[in-house]
């Protein structure tokens, strides 16, 4: 359902409901049987025309669910959920494979910081490599890991992306990505990471995006939309695509984890003392795993793809962040089959980025972050923009419509933002 300014509302309807399922999900004819789940807030016409379209590919085994983040996207519409039985569609994935949050609790209260966080700011930006480009320095741990999982197939990855990736192993990126250290309702120290698997995932990503166009094209599979082809599991590209999907989420895992190791002991320099870690969280939210869920009243094992979406089962734990200005949550699933056991993965863009730099001026970026209060690259505020807190959606309305999917844990309040550009 649309409202006049052709925004999808996210209104409970009580007809044609699947038993069990909260009223925060709507459903979205797609054309025959086949459904968009939505718990989708402040979703414009493009994006539920993309999904919509995805919906109706010969690919799926079951409706799209989408979550209350989603927005276009590249390919699919970021913060879909979509099953698939024996075919995979690579662009659905996305290209930065396995990217997601980490979160670390720490077994220290608010008060411990520093009063002033502008040194940590700082050596947050020598410690962690920034940017998308190319990182001069491999260091020793991301040597180790590079050596104890090859890449499936060297000779599907060109020889200068095969060396970067280990000079990118525990490096940040850039875009909406970012390092932050946060404090909870209960002034417990936190320190949160986005990031994915860097040049090699992307590089792995467009590769199989590619094959699957030539792939479909030459077999003259219908499809809707090019972005939207897809590998059967008899096709032999189908096992390359998933040995390397595979390898890069386990690569932007280890990302995150060897940067927050960095994150960790630049915290522990700040305060002048050793801190013990007491739990840490580490979720994919651009990402495809098989899984057992239920079709026409039947368990079946099916590909789950989340392009921008966290697992959610009663037993998953994850990170939900906002905007740079904005809270973030930790959060338990609450393991709705509606949603394939799916929740967000963050606030979802509003505005995309050309469109936030025309929009918005950099005085009202600045005059944002004030109000939050936290320690951020000001001087750099030109170049961070299109990340600002009025490109995104309210985070609170996002978790609000949600609360059938997750229980929130922790809401996290940041003090210090570090992003890369």
């Amino acid at each position: 359902m649309t409202d006049k300014n052709n925004n999808v509302q996210n209104t409970p309807e009580n007809d044609d409901q699947p038993i069990g399922v909260s009223l925060n999900m709507t459903r979205e004819p797609a054309g025959g049987n086949t459904f968009v789940r939505s718990w989708a807030v402040e979703l414009d016409r493009k994006a539920l025309d993309q999904a919509l379209c995805s919906a109706r590919s010969p690919a799926l085994a079951g409706d799209v669910a989408l979550m209350p983040d989603t927005h276009w996207g590249l390919g699919a519409t970021v913060g879909s959920v979509i099953p698939t039985k024996s075919a995979i569609i690579p662009a659905a994935v996305g290209v930065d494979i396995g990217c997601g949050m980490v979160a670390a609790e720490l077994a220290m209260e608010a008060n411990e910081l520093p009063d002033s966080l502008d040194p940590l700011l700082r050596s947050i930006g020598r410690s962690i490599p920034a940017g998308f480009g190319f990182h001069q320095q491999a260091t020793d741990s991301a040597r180790q890991w590079m050596r104890a999982n090859p890449v499936p197939e060297p000779d599907r990855v060109p020889d200068k992306n095969l060396r970067r990736a280990s000079h990118q192993l525990g490096s940040l990126g850039g875009g909406n990505h970012f390092v932050e250290v946060c404090t909870d309702e209960r002034n417990r120290v936190w320190a949160v990471l986005h990031s994915g698997s860097r040049g090699i995932g992307n590089t792995m990503a467009q590769g199989h995006i590619r094959s699957a166009k030539a792939l479909c094209k030459t077999l003259e599979r219908a499809l809707e939309d090019r972005d939207l082809a897809y590998f059967l599991a008899s096709d032999s590209e189908f096992n390359a695509y998933i040995e390397d999907m595979l390898w890069a989420q386990r690569y932007a895992l280890a990302n995150r984890e060897l940067m927050m190791d960095v994150l960790l002991e630049d915290i522990r320099h700040a305060v002048g003392k050793s801190i013990d870690e007491v739990r840490r969280i580490n979720c994919h939210h651009n990402y495809t795993e098989r899984e057992t869920h239920t079709v026409d009243g039947q368990n079946q094992e099916l590909w789950i793809t989340r392009k921008g979406a966290i697992r959610a089962r009663t037993t998953d734990w994850g990170v939900i962040p906002g905007s740079m200005g904005a809270a973030s949550f930790i959060v338990r699933g609450l393991g709705n089959p509606a949603s394939y056991y799916s929740a967000a993965h963050g606030a979802g863009r509003k505005h995309g980025r050309k469109d936030a730099t025309r929009r918005f001026s950099i005085d009202e970026f600045k005059v944002a972050m004030e109000g939050s209060g936290r320690t951020w690259q000001e001087k750099d505020a030109d170049k961070l923009l299109d990340e600002s807190p009025m490109a995104y959606k309210d985070i609170d309305g996002v978790m609000a419509a949600q609360s059938d999917l997750v229980a929130i844990e922790h809401r996290l309040e940041a003090v210090l933002n570090y992003k890369g550009y």
